[in-house]
């Protein structure tokens, strides 16, 4: 039969904890009856029949208690047998007791009804009821036994006997509500396992996003961020702090969302890094509680993208008009050449001159465009620009043949950026040409300041001209946009997408009222100070 299976089987820590609190109950009992007879002799009616036997009982009871509780810590196994010599100890130990006290009017026989709910709440199956049978026989023999020995009514099978009935009715019913907390239990367990793991797979997954997200409570706490929090703001993120320290316009912008009064999305421009974000908002608490996420998606990652397939399409048709293009140019160059050599009067002169001019201005927009192409080739390196910018000035200001007192140079010592350098040559040529250009042309015009921010270099180059009309400010950086006649309308849009190969931004940037001239910013990485 199942009750007499008593290998080494395991059951949950719990059932163990149980049996271990189940015997400090039984501790406690034993140790008060034998005070109360030691104390009071037979005046609380125990051991009112047998003194002596109550008292042996007692100590005994008590010692294998203590028995019990010291099997319990050193050994983990066995179970079931460590059960039933507890249930047995306790039915032994009260009819013994109860034999002492004058048999079932003594009450002692109530005690078991604890023994065999204790045992209901742990045991399985049939094992159950056969600590309430043992318990019901052994009741009633030593009822029987009074009978006997002494004479006393059959009629006092009777309460013995509804006595068994409540043994019975209360290790089914204990064992039956212990069954239900089992498996409410193992189904919480279960539950947590996945909500862990629900979690665990959430973490990850905000983790790897290529977009940004918060986690941000009703009291403006993120809870948590990814990583490319970090890269959108530009420098390293904290960790469970406000959402104004992370960034005052994401915080504003979600005050207004929250507020009923703003969208669900925004875009917004983060000072640190310079980038244009869209932001979304979407409301994700439970049971009122107040949680909202935050997805910040970069933008101008969007437009790189975007950028770069219009670059491959745009060199594909390059790469294969150029030649045709730069062929009859070079022929029409030549043509023209050979035309003044002939002695020819001053009109037809003057066209032959302007047929020079303009060929070489679509030779040089040809290079332009062809320069383009070559932006995803990038050669990073740590450029130092206290060392570079010197003598690149100095260079620029020789080819030109310009004063080199026109430009005036202000660059913090530790200012170092990773860029490829022939890119920034291109880049500083191009925005010092422009500069030079619509300037005053005289001493200091041009001032050309490198300083940090943080974890970023700002590198500024800035003349003292009449400053770009506010309604040209948008076309700035289109393609073959110009306002001087001799442009391509080239420079300033190679030069911005040579600063973009490098995780670079060049923008325009809004000068002084008081200041004027014209102010172009290249914001890039730099290295830590």
């Amino acid at each position: 039969m199942a009750i007499w299976h008593f290998a080494a089987d395991t059951q949950p820590d719990s059932f163990w904890v149980s049996l271990r609190f189940f015997n400090i109950y039984r501790l406690l009992l034993a140790a008060v009856f034998l005070a109360a007879v030691m104390i009071f002799g037979d005046s609380l009616n125990f051991g009112s029949h047998n003194l002596a036997q109550f008292k042996y009982v007692s100590a005994a009871y008590l010692l294998l208690a203590v028995v019990f509780q010291v099997l319990l810590e050193k050994i983990r196994s066995y179970f079931n047998f460590q059960l039933s010599m507890h249930v047995i100890a306790d039915i032994v130990a009260t009819v013994l007791l109860m034999t002492a006290s004058d048999g079932f009017r003594s009450g002692l026989g109530v005690m078991l009804l604890i023994s065999l709910a204790a045992a209901a709440l742990v045991s399985r199956g049939a094992l159950m009821l056969f600590y309430a049978a043992l318990a019901s026989i052994a009741i009633l023999l030593e009822q029987t036994y009074w009978i006997l020995s002494f004479d006393r009514s059959a009629a006092d099978y009777v309460q013995p006997g509804l006595l068994s009935i409540g043994y019975f009715a209360t290790a089914l019913i204990t064992n039956q509500l212990a069954r239900r907390v089992i498996r409410q239990e193992r189904v919480m367990r279960q539950r947590s396992v996945d909500l862990s793991n629900q979690l665990r797979i959430s973490q990850l997954v905000i983790q790897d996003m290529q977009d940004a997200v918060l986690v941000v409570d009703g009291n403006g706490l993120v809870r948590q961020h990814n990583p490319q929090v970090s890269v959108l703001l530009g420098w390293q993120a904290p960790e469970l702090d406000q959402i104004e320290k992370y960034s005052p316009e994401i915080a504003r912008a979600l005050a207004r969302w929250r507020g009923a009064g703003g969208s669900a999305a925004e875009t917004l421009l983060l000072p640190g890094s310079g980038k244009l974000v869209h932001a979304r908002f979407v409301e994700a608490g439970a049971a009122g509680d107040s949680i909202s996420l935050v997805f910040l998606e970069d933008v101008s990652r969007m437009q790189e993208q975007a950028q770069q397939l219009k670059l491959a399409a745009l060199g594909r048709l390059t790469a294969n008009i150029a030649h045709e293009i730069r062929n009859p140019l070079s022929a029409i160059s030549h043509a023209s050449e050979l035309l003044l050599e002939e002695q020819r009067d001053s009109s037809r002169e003057r066209l032959l001159h302007i047929i020079q001019d303009n060929a070489k201005r679509l030779d040089r927009m040809v290079r332009d465009v062809l320069e383009l192409t070559r932006r995803d080739q990038v050669h990073p390196e740590t450029i130092r620009l206290a060392a570079f910018l010197p003598s690149f000035i100095e260079e620029f200001a020789q080819n030109e043949r310009i004063p080199a007192s026109s430009f005036a140079l202000q660059v913090h010592e530790a200012s170092e950026i990773v860029f490829d350098r022939v890119h920034l040559q291109q880049v500083l040529w191009n925005l010092l040409r422009n500069a030079w250009r619509h300037s005053r042309q005289r001493e200091a015009s041009v001032r050309v300041v490198a300083k940090r921010r943080g974890n970023r270099v700002e590198l500024n180059v800035i003349d003292d001209g009449e400053g770009v009309p506010t309604h040209l400010r948008q076309q700035l950086f289109e393609p073959f946009f110009t306002t001087y006649s001799g442009g391509t309308g080239l420079g300033l849009y190679i030069a911005r997408e040579m600063c973009a190969a490098n995780a670079a931004i060049l923008e325009h940037v809004e000068p002084p009222a008081q200041a004027g001239g014209a102010d172009f910013r290249i914001l890039c990485g730099g290295r830590p100070a």
